[in-house]
């Protein structure tokens, strides 16, 4: 039971039987969308893809009068979703929980968490945004040294005034308490953030998106555990990517936020966030079950083909169908919200003939990011929040999830009530040999891949005389079934993750592309974040709204689109640097 005595499959239920249908399938709402003032029924309008992007386009549609059908080839979700174990429920329970990835919904982000304020639930005055609780700290897990663990400040203190000697001071006391580094390595790196904060916009795309950040930090110049926490582990926290060619503008920008998070600056919450029960229980069916009930029709089980374009747009959207079966889906409106990856695969040579922007697309890069659950039948004595072991051949983080959710009796709400926690953990790092088999995790087989995990995770967090994790408390364990042929020469993955090498972001789209009845929404769409999240997603969905709406001349009121914030007080810095760039003289604080 949640807190207000309604289970959250009860909701779901319940929710369905108002709408006339199930949380899956290609059933038809029976019930009106409410209009925005200005909403004039303006068409119909066909989304591809129900991840984050597509959920939130259709639900920004459908408050806009229009009649929208989502096409998704596989789980409404997409990788935000949860999922269950086959076979793993007894005694009535329900299956033990899975999912892509550990959900992460950062302070920073401000359009997601709107929506999911206007995703109603029971018992919440904000909606499913009332499921995020927030860790109260985090560990960085060295194997064989002293671990770094840290509260998370919230509310986080508001200075009067954000001066660049507090931001110094701010900066240089947390990697003093966090990461006990040499005081030249410290001071070192304080400079280089402030280098860039103080940045103008002309010179972080320019500049810093030509420099990774490897190179903008003097990595290669520092100690080892400056490395590892200030190269390698913050760009794998931040961006999933490499340290040596992840952009600095990209792990700048976002590293900027997350400091203004923890001092109090400009966010919708606490830096870390994280749902009270599994995703879907916990967002995305309430998501899907209140899309149903404003009209939104679903075709699950759907996969897009092709875009099909001539005479100026696009004629339909080649799909195939659950039985096999091809057919033309036509509608006045299309938005592409697959992931770049699948998307790209769909835009033939006449459709970017037309927009030649689309061809940048297929420099985009992606990689693997995957998670693998583990299910203990004893609580593992770890920090309340986010780790990360930072020595880890594979990069893992990883999060005990039981604690932070709604109940507490995991053991008789899933599996066969002996599992009383679920630790969930990304694999970032899929082509370094690991310990157990000195072989990448593409070169193991599934049951290798959990050994080596297993045993990276114990390398890490059982070093310090009291053992976290223990064998004889591992049930089971759950790898993504996105990915397939692990241990064979070629391996697949269906849910890589776009990464941000230097350059990218010269190479990502606009929402409005040349056609005019053609939207992009995805977490590759260019938008203020400049990273693959959840955020961007949604962000990007929101732009693709408001480009339908112009190119209509809708008079329905535009989706509002936050970008991140800027502290004000730093403006005139940017400015005075605006003109050095010009110039062509660096940042007035870059000492090299």
């Amino acid at each position: 039971m949640d807190r207000t005595g309604t289970t959250r499959r009860t909701f779901v239920a319940g929710a369905a039987a108002v709408t006339g249908t199930g949380l899956a399938g290609t059933g038809t709402a029976r019930a009106a969308a409410p209009r925005l003032a200005g909403a004039e029924a303006p068409g119909t309008v066909a989304v591809l893809g129900g991840g984050v992007a597509g959920l939130t386009a259709a639900h920004e549609l459908a408050e806009r009068g229009f009649h929208v059908t989502v096409y998704e080839r596989r789980a409404l979700g997409g990788k935000a979703r949860s999922m269950d174990v086959p076979g793993s429920a007894r005694g009535g329970r329900r299956p033990l929980p899975a999912e892509h990835g550990f959900r992460f919904i950062p302070g920073i982000y401000h359009n997601l968490p709107d929506t999911m304020r206007r995703i109603p639930y029971p018992g919440n005055a904000n909606g499913v945004y009332d499921n995020l609780v927030a860790p109260r700290e985090m560990m960085m897990a060295r194997t064989g040294r002293e671990d770094l663990r840290f509260p998370i400040p919230w509310p986080g203190h508001r200075p009067e005034a954000l001066t660049l000697d507090e931001l110094r001071r701010a900066l240089t006391a947390l990697l003093d308490t966090a990461a006990h580094l040499p005081a030249h390595e410290v001071a070192y790196f304080v400079n280089r953030a402030l280098v860039f904060l103080t940045s103008c916009q002309e010179r972080r795309d320019g500049q810093w998106e030509r420099v990774p950040w490897w190179e903008f930090t003097r990595a290669a110049r520092m100690s080892a555990d400056y490395q590892r926490v200030l190269a390698v582990g913050v760009t794998r926290n931040i961006v999933a990517t490499k340290a040596e060619e992840a952009s600095t503008r990209t792990v700048g920008t976002l590293g900027e936020a997350f400091v203004l998070n923890a001092l109090g600056r400009g966010a919708d919450g606490p830096p870390d966030r994280i749902l009270n029960a599994p995703t879907n229980e916990a967002w995305i069916d309430p998501w899907v079950a209140h899309l149903r009930s404003v009209g939104v029709e679903f075709r699950v089980g759907w996969t897009l083909r092709e875009m099909r374009y001539r005479d100026g747009g696009i004629t339909a959207a080649l799909v195939e169908g659950p039985d096999g079966a091809r057919h033309a889906v036509t509608a006045d409106h299309y938005v592409s919200a697959l992931p770049v990856e699948h998307a790209r695969r769909t835009w033939g040579a006449a459709l970017r003939a037309a927009d030649p922007r689309l061809a940048r697309c297929d420099r985009l890069r992606t990689d693997w990011m995957t998670g693998i659950q583990f299910y203990l039948t004893e609580r593992p004595p770890l920090v309340r929040g986010h780790v990360n072991c930072v020595d880890s051949p594979w990069s893992l983080t990883a999060i005990a999830q039981a604690h932070h959710w709604t109940g507490g009796d995991f053991a008789g709400t899933y599996g066969d009530g002996t599992v009383v926690d679920c630790l969930s953990v990304d694999i970032s790092e899929w082509d370094r040999p690991g310990v157990l088999y000195g072989k990448t995790a593409k070169q193991c087989t599934r049951e290798q891949v959990a050994r080596e995990v297993w045993a990276q995770l114990k390398a890490a967090l059982n070093d310090t005389g009291s053992p976290a994790l223990k064998d004889g408390a591992l049930h089971s364990w759950f790898l993504d079934p996105g990915v397939d042929g692990l241990g064979t020469p070629n391996p697949t993955n269906e849910d890589e993750l776009l990464i941000h090498p230097v350059g990218t972001f010269h190479n990502r789209p606009d929402a409005a592309t040349r056609v005019p009845n053609f939207f992009l929404a995805g977490d590759y769409v260019a938008v203020d974040i400049d990273l693959a999240t959840m955020e961007g997603a949604n962000a990007s969905a929101r732009q693709a709204v408001n480009a339908l709406l112009d190119r209509t001349g809708s008079t329905a009121p535009r989706c509002a689109v936050r970008s991140l914030f800027r502290p004000p007080e730093l403006e005139a810095l940017k400015r005075h640097d605006l003109v050095r760039y010009r110039m062509g003289l660096p940042n007035a604080l870059d000492l090299g």
